[in-house]
């Protein structure tokens, strides 16, 4: 998920850093998602019910392959501390951690990227942010799979071997292709691009 960054410059004479900034939006506008990735704050709305039905369709595989377990466990709006900047931080719609997580904890609700085995978006109304922004901070976090459900164009994106500004091997999948998951992440684990995507649609009444 993901809406228009807002800036915010940011110096030391300013009063208030990037997370008062986002704690305050968020208090403001409760369900509002807020992310600081490169000094930007990026701020989403609570997302709509066909989102939420595409993580849903998502979750069903992954525990289904027993990655929801005693080694790892398959998670929704988890924090991920980033390196590309000192308060930075996402939550990606869903993640594939291990089960350890609770002791990687870093601070402001986030925890530490090594602990991260595949992060997941759905695209929403700023669906560049996916697809740009968050690529090469994941690839930074040394995430080694990143899946970007692409509602916009409608295809499933599977981002692997992260290198320096984004990922080395970038492959996309179109409704009818199946899209199988790499082994780092606990598991075999094959994805129906057109189940996903049409999850992701909004439902038209009869």
């Amino acid at each position: 998920m993901s809406a228009a960054s807002v800036e915010q410059p940011y110096t030391d004479d300013d009063p208030f850093s990037l997370t008062a900034i986002a704690d305050e939006i968020m208090e403001r506008h409760p369900g509002y998602r807020v992310e600081i990735i490169g000094g930007h704050l990026l701020v989403a709305p609570s997302p709509d019910a066909p989102h939420a039905r595409a993580l849903t369709q998502l979750m069903i595989p992954f525990i289904a392959a027993g990655l929801h377990g005693t080694e790892t466990e398959v998670l929704q709006n988890v924090g991920l501390w980033l390196p590309t900047g000192a308060e930075d931080y996402a939550i990606p719609d869903l993640v594939i951690v291990d089960a350890d997580i609770d002791d990687h904890f870093v601070e402001n609700n986030a925890y530490d990227p090594g602990c991260f085995r595949l992060v997941l978006e759905v695209t929403s109304g700023n669906w560049k942010d996916d697809l740009r922004t968050k690529v090469a901070a994941y690839a930074q976090a040394k995430v080694p799979v990143y899946v970007i459900v692409d509602r916009k164009h409608q295809r499933v994106h599977v981002l692997t071997e992260p290198v320096v500004g984004g990922y080395d091997n970038h492959q996309f999948y179109a409704p009818g292709q199946s899209v199988t998951l790499p082994d780092v992440i606990g598991a075999k684990v094959t994805l129906e691009a057109s189940e996903i995507l049409a999850a992701g649609r909004p439902r038209k009444s009869d």
